[in-house]
């Protein structure tokens, strides 16, 4: 068995191992997590004889990375979407975008941007899967359950270990996740929205700053439960916050956070960056002082967060060119084939993709880091501050 990181969600389990079969398939070992099986499926000795193609048509790479070049040179707007890929592939999309003034962004940032726009806004308390390990007896799940999107997150935290200091889950605006009721020593329980996710938060608020309000005697509880316990870690996915303006929801969670503060412990951990997101975001950062939905144009940078959206440039027809990038799996396609139809694309992603976007102008298969090469990912900030990059090797063939 092979030591392994998995690259398919933000949390980046590294304690996982993989065995090769005999049809060269990957096996995973060292866990059942779905999410990573699912994408594991994807990935066999065939993958390897897949072949670019221009218009349908099959071709050699060199002459594949000819006419993308020659589209791209003749852009006057393109778009670099998807980006699902490592910080490799994201410094080389950068510099590639400054050669030909693309707009870059990912196919998970609506699940990245609430929480860009509170950070930029107010600033956002941020926590770790080991202060959570470490310090957290309380956890409150906001208008979720993690364990759908990210099977082994109870694991990370250290739910139901023999030192884990945490004793009590509550999801507020969502049902008890199963995955969560089997855990021993911990307890769990449901509070419902009153009225709305924003009365609701906003209620809390105003009950942990100990003002008069109208209130249910759950909220009131919960509330009490807060600011009695030692650490607080509230839980959300923005991609599942509900309502049109998620970001709001955002702000009053890290409001709540931020009172809690004033007499005991809390932070905030936010489920997103999938498929790279978080790389994405953190190398352009780096690279650009800017976030994703960044514009690289000849007049220089310009981040529009809500313009510069991949559905909105598509279905404005505010770009002339698509270079698409998807390479840990199929399940990212770039549009419905009437928009690829009009639009030159160039799709660079895993070799499933071939068959699923038919009406690209010129497809390249690419290798998957962490399976079919190492790569690098941006992980999250640790418990002493500072970013962390995790490395994902290639399978051994």
């Amino acid at each position: 068995m092979n030591p392994w990181t998995c690259p398919f969600c933000a949390l980046l389990c590294d304690r996982f191992a993989l065995d090769i079969s005999a049809n060269g398939a990957p096996q995973l070992r060292g866990s059942d997590c779905p999410r990573a099986i699912r994408a594991l499926a994807h990935f066999d000795a065939g993958n390897a004889s897949a072949r670019p193609s221009i218009d349908g048509k099959p071709a050699s790479l060199d002459a594949a990375i000819d006419a993308a070049a020659a589209v791209l040179a003749g852009a006057r707007q393109p778009l670099f979407g998807g980006l699902a890929t490592d910080i490799a592939g994201t410094r080389a999309l950068y510099a590639l975008a400054n050669s030909c003034h693309a707009i870059l962004d990912h196919a998970n940032s609506n699940g990245l941007l609430p929480g860009l726009r509170t950070l930029q806004d107010r600033g956002l308390l941020q926590t770790t899967l080991a202060e959570i390990r470490n310090r957290a007896d309380l956890m409150v799940v906001i208008g979720a359950q993690p364990s759908h999107d990210y099977p082994e997150f109870y694991r990370r935290c250290g739910a139901g270990g023999a030192v884990s200091p945490l004793r009590e889950i509550v999801f507020v605006g969502a049902a008890v996740d199963p995955s969560s009721a089997d855990i021993k020593t911990v307890t769990t329980r449901s509070v419902a929205w009153s009225h709305d996710a924003y009365a609701t938060l906003a209620t809390l608020n105003a009950l942990c700053k100990r003002r008069p309000v109208e209130a249910s005697g759950a909220l009131r509880e919960l509330a009490q439960r807060m600011l009695a316990a030692k650490y607080v870690v509230f839980v959300w996915e923005p991609g599942r916050l509900p309502g049109g303006h998620a970001s709001l929801l955002v702000e009053s969670i890290n409001q709540l956070a931020k009172t809690i503060n004033r007499t005991t412990r809390a932070g905030g951990l936010a489920l997103a960056g999938n498929d790279g997101g978080l790389t994405a975001n953190q190398t352009l950062a780096w690279m650009s002082g800017l976030p994703l939905r960044t514009g690289v144009h000849a007049s220089g940078l310009m981040h529009e967060p809500i313009r510069y959206a991949t559905d909105h440039l598509l279905a404005d027809r505010a770009v002339d060119a698509l270079l698409w990038i998807a390479s840990f799996g199929p399940d990212h396609t770039p549009a419905a084939d009437n928009v690829l139809a009009a639009l030159p694309t160039i799709v660079l992603a895993h070799p499933a993709h071939a068959t699923r976007t038919s009406s690209a102008r010129i497809f390249i298969p690419v290798a998957t880091p962490g399976i079919g090469a190492s790569g690098t990912h941006a992980n999250r900030p640790r418990a002493c501050g500072g970013r962390r990059r995790t490395e994902v090797r290639a399978r051994q063939r």
